[in-house]
């Protein structure tokens, strides 16, 4: 955080960080793929002896791997975050989560290139919601190859404070989510401590709710361990992949929008569903559920 930026709750102050910009460079190295590949496999009666290799396309929600940030110990928040004020504005609440995203895929990603990625803050909201004050942040990425644009993806991200129940939906006002009621699929996953620490891993995520159990009880109010969203929402698109691998290429996908509604805990098996799209639509439905059939998170996924 820049020192000279204090943190506030003031709209005005807030809405001077809409447009702020930043650009990074980063290579599609076939190693992260191979790890998070390794990482999703759970079925110890199939062995997965394929690997990745320079040329091949990246699985739908793999670019979370790359473009990663290394700030200094000394410039991190009391939750491993690195601190506001920088790129993202200098929200004053303490409780940062990552809240939903729209993702178009324009061409597929390949691994071994070199890609560009443009960030820009879209939006800064404050709300009230069921958990107290929020702030809502936006932000705008666009990866490039040469003038080629491959992705592009709106996170949102919401910020809240200390008040409230923290197994409460964490991105929500008063409008309820309700669960779908039916599926053609669904996968149970158990979400362990090893897959938790190597996805943080591999993401380079120092946020301690994901790893640190004294920190989420004790600071957060947490039950347990929070398992990553962008974790689940890479776990939908590999349902939907394995789903439809006869039908069409995963890399074929067109655009995956998501909220994550409520937080998911580490050794408490959850739910992905999938639902086929109507005769007339072109977009599945998925969510996931906790192990009390609550909703998790919600996602559609629209086909070519």
């Amino acid at each position: 955080m820049n020192p000279h930026t204090e943190l506030t709750l003031d709209e005005e102050i807030l809405s001077q960080w809409i447009g702020k910009r930043v650009q990074r460079k980063d290579r599609i190295a076939v190693k992260p793929a191979n790890f998070l590949r390794a990482t999703l496999h759970q079925d110890t009666s199939k062995p997965d002896t394929r690997h990745y290799r320079d040329g091949d396309f990246l699985p739908p929600g793999w670019h979370w791997l790359y473009f990663l940030e290394a700030p200094p110990m000394g410039q991190l928040g009391r939750d491993g975050h690195a601190a506001l004020g920088d790129f993202l504005p200098p929200v004053a609440l303490p409780k940062r989560m990552w809240a939903g995203a729209r993702l178009e895929f324009h061409e597929p990603i390949v691994i071994g290139e070199d890609l560009i990625k443009t960030s820009v803050i879209k939006n800064v909201i404050r709300k009230s919601g069921r958990s107290g004050e929020l702030c809502f942040v936006t932000v705008n990425h666009q990866f490039f190859s040469g003038s080629v644009l491959r992705l592009e993806e709106d996170h949102d991200i919401v910020y809240r404070g200390e008040s409230g129940a923290s197994n409460q939906a964490d991105n929500q006002t008063d409008t309820p989510h309700p669960t779908p009621l039916d599926d053609d699929i669904a996968v149970v996953i158990t979400p362990t401590t090893t897959l938790l620490f190597r996805y943080s891993a591999l993401t380079f995520n120092g946020h301690r709710i994901h790893y640190d159990l004294d920190f989420c009880k004790h600071v957060e109010g947490y039950p347990g361990l929070v398992v990553q969203a962008p974790l689940t929402a890479t776990l939908m698109l590999e349902l939907a992949g394995n789903y439809y691998s006869e039908r069409i290429a995963q890399h074929n996908f067109c655009a995956f929008n998501l909220t994550a509604v409520s937080p998911l805990f580490h050794d408490k098996p959850f739910t992905l569903h999938l639902k086929e799209p109507s005769e007339q639509g072109r977009a599945c439905v998925l969510w996931a559920t906790d192990p009390d059939g609550n909703l998790a998170m919600s996602a559609t996924l629209r086909l070519p």
